[in-house]
């Protein structure tokens, strides 16, 4: 230990030369130094604000984190199958084949002048969407616990993630849908077409703002993965999936315009097949409440953020 010390002692004075400053101190600017050198090097975490907004700055600075999410949950839901993402393709395809099959021969559902085909599967495309995205991001922060109890990010990368990984299902089933414009022949007709992802993204705005809702929730209550299937059994009814809800009786597109998916479903509808334009009223109200909901699930999840660690 002499020994060790002695060498020590004896390096101190050396270093110090080189570096221009007796031995025993600190050399001044390595104390108080620059300012904004000083910030540099310093991290404040401060608890996140309750307020019901998205720091979008910090959401960039985590986005390789977000890719991260995004590609491990693409990379999971088909690994082990033997179809692969052709499933993708083909639970679009069945579904809309058995509503053609009920709804369109033996109820005869009103279309509205599109071929009853080209209506269905036009409406099962989003809607497949929005069950498996509110599916997912209503479960998100539970499926990463380790994640949420023993790293800090933002949290609301987790519900995020989970609107944006059915969006590549999306994608992968729209042949089946051009496939069905192509034999038919329901090809938009003009400038319409541009405004398809508008209705996609109210589409992600709203499961969006429903995930962050019912994944604050189902941190403290478990009764939501028993709640999501019953309550997507009954939405392709009221979302007008299987008819055109501008055959309706006036009083029930109004009340049916409350759910963000009617407009969704109508608009998109009429931008990709040619259809009726949904009416601007309604369509206003199907958009108002999609920011509602938006802004109002954002409000709960951060009132909640603070507590996840210690309830989950």
């Amino acid at each position: 230990m002499s020994q060790a010390r002695s060498t020590l002692d004896e390096r101190a004075p050396d270093r110090a030369d080189a570096e221009g400053t007796p031995p025993g101190t600190l050399e001044p600017s390595r104390v108080r130094g620059d300012p904004s050198a000083a910030a540099q090097r310093v991290t404040v975490i401060r608890p996140a604000s309750r307020w019901p907004h998205l720091d979008l700055s910090e959401l960039w600075h985590y986005r390789e984190l977000l890719w991260t999410l995004v590609w491990r949950d693409v990379a999971v839901r088909y690994k082990q199958t033997f179809l692969g993402v052709a499933w993708a393709i083909l639970v679009p395809a069945f579904t809309a084949l058995i509503y053609v099959i009920i709804f369109g021969k033996f109820a005869n559902f009103p279309s509205g002048g599109t071929p009853y085909p080209s209506l269905v599967i036009a409406g099962v495309i989003p809607m497949q969407y929005f069950a498996s995205a509110l599916t997912l991001s209503s479960m998100s922060l539970l499926a990463n616990l380790p994640l949420v109890t023993k790293v800090y990010f933002p949290r609301t990368l987790l519900p995020l993630a989970g609107v944006t990984v059915p969006l590549v299902d999306l994608m992968v089933g729209l042949p089946v849908l051009i496939a069905v414009m192509a034999y038919y022949g329901t090809w938009p007709a003009g400038w319409e077409a541009a405004l398809a992802p508008v209705f996609i993204g109210l589409a992600f705005m709203a499961v969006l703002g429903i995930g962050f809702l019912l994944s604050a929730v189902n941190v403290r209550f478990r009764d939501v993965r028993y709640m999501i299937p019953v309550f997507l059994q009954v939405l392709p009814l009221l979302s007008g999936v299987m008819f055109a809800v501008d055959q309706i009786p006036v009083k029930w597109q109004w009340i049916l315009s409350v759910n963000p998916m009617t407009t969704v479903i109508s608009g998109w509808r009429w931008a990709v097949l040619d259809g009726t334009p949904p009416e601007p009223g309604q369509a206003a109200l199907g958009f108002a409440v999609t920011f509602l909901l938006f802004f109002g699930g954002l409000a709960v999840f951060r009132s909640s953020e603070p507590r996840f660690a210690d309830t989950i």
